[in-house]
């Protein structure tokens, strides 16, 4: 039996994995973490450590990749495998262009506290789904239902954690194990320029642009995601 670990992005859970199942052979055992209130990358990357077994396949998508980076940095022997799934690895810009993030993300914060995580989530599924897919009445649901899962204290929480993220690229240069870097082609948050920025860093690993797909790719296209993660789990 393989565990896998699966770390979900900002206000995910399992629901965002869990289109992935019906794909995996029976011989890996997924495994999601909870981040509870934590507000630092790095302590919800020790969470994970505690809970996880001696050794683990990992996968992170979104800000859930950004945790998995900091998981292999502070204990790279326990990981056999790395899936790094629509997200980045540099810290947050200074000058305006770090104030203008910081801003957009404090204005969804504001509504999620005015207006209810809900609408919040309602507007911030606009950019993060394939355009054609925004019509796609159990798709939108589903990421909105789970988004209303959370409260807005846990979403200052991880604005925090993902203001104050540290730059990763030590870490990628670093790797030497089997590593998938995969996006959704639409994909608008973090692009396929981006995971190719990532790739040169990581020149061993496996880069795959998921069709049809934007941000939130392990929802919308499951069975093109879970091919794509056991390519690199079966190296």
């Amino acid at each position: 039996m393989q565990t896998l670990v699966l770390l979900p992005g900002l206000m995910c859970d399992a629901h965002v994995w869990t289109p992935l199942y019906p794909w995996l052979p029976q011989h890996i055992k997924p495994w999601v973490a909870d981040y509870g209130m934590a507000q630092n990358l790095q302590v919800m990357a020790h969470q994970v450590l505690a809970q996880a077994p001696p050794s683990f396949a990992l996968a992170g998508h979104s800000m859930g990749g950004r945790v998995a980076l900091e998981v292999v940095r502070m204990a790279p022997q326990r990981v056999t495998h790395l899936a790094l799934l629509d997200t980045g690895y540099l810290a947050r810009p200074g000058g305006d262009a770090g104030e203008r993030e910081a801003s957009k993300r404090y204005e969804l914060l504001e509504l999620a506290r005015h207006q209810g995580v809900r609408a919040m989530a309602q507007t911030w599924v606009q950019g993060m789904v394939h355009p054609a897919r925004l019509q796609d009445t159990a798709l939108v649901n589903a990421v909105l239902d789970m988004f209303d899962l959370k409260t807005a204290d846990i979403f200052a929480c991880q604005i925090k954690a993902l203001l104050d993220r540290p730059d990763a690229s030590d870490v990628l240069r670093a790797l030497r194990i089997p590593t998938l870097l995969q996006c959704g082609a639409q994909d608008s948050w973090a692009s396929p320029a981006q995971h190719a920025e990532m790739h040169l860093l990581v020149p061993h690993a496996q880069m795959d642009v998921i069709a049809e797909a934007g941000h939130m790719a392990p929802m919308e296209q499951a069975q093109a995601v879970a091919a794509s993660l056991l390519r690199c789990l079966q190296r």
